[in-house]
């Protein structure tokens, strides 16, 4: 005896048929999607102002101490989380522990492979596979493996530095997403 399944019927966006262009149905697809809307004058003020004040913070820390606070990776964190903070890549966990997971492959890459451009890709591409076991979405923390490999940067000062820098990087990003009132609430979620 033999069961006999229906075949799935097609989903709607299976069936509809794709606009044509003239370089094809497949310059169509591409082109079909919408961008995001261009923010207003004041949110678009707003962000650049939140983040440009704590990079400046950053650096200010940094000259007291003697010390580059201000990385890279911790440029693109802090406008992930002034201009787009209800994303999963803009939440504290992907910011802070995220960082923290590639500052861990970082100095492992570069105590077992040395501190090569090869060790660096290397670090970057596991670094992004340990942030996706862990639940903990942030591409900069890729980066900041990649600083690490390339300029070796003592961890008795760097890794204090860079958890503070994280956990200052949230506290901006919920402070001035209370200020403005018609701002996204920062966080989406804590942890």
């Amino acid at each position: 005896m033999s069961t006999v399944l229906p075949s799935p019927s097609p989903s709607p966006s299976a069936t509809a048929p794709v606009p044509e262009s003239p370089d094809g149905p497949v310059r169509a697809r591409i082109t079909a999607g919408r961008a995001p809307a261009r923010p207003t004058t004041a949110a678009a003020f707003h962000s650049i102002s939140a983040v440009t004040a704590v990079l400046l913070g950053l650096v200010g820390i940094g000259a007291l101490l003697h010390e580059p606070v201000l990385i890279p990776p911790l440029a693109a964190s802090a406008a992930l989380v002034h201009s787009a903070p209800t994303l999963p890549l803009a939440q504290p966990r992907g910011v802070v522990l995220g960082h923290l997971l590639g500052t861990a492959v970082g100095y492992g890459a570069l105590a077992a492979a040395g501190g090569s451009a090869w060790a660096a890709a290397v670090a970057a591409g596991v670094t992004l596979a340990v942030l996706m076991a862990a639940r903990t979405p942030h591409s900069p923390a890729c980066a900041t493996s990649v600083v690490i490999v390339l300029q070796s940067p003592d961890p008795a000062r760097f890794v204090p530095l860079l958890f503070g820098a994280t956990v200052l990087l949230v506290l901006t990003g919920y402070a001035a997403s209370r200020i403005r009132r018609k701002a996204p609430r920062y966080p989406a979620y804590w942890w």
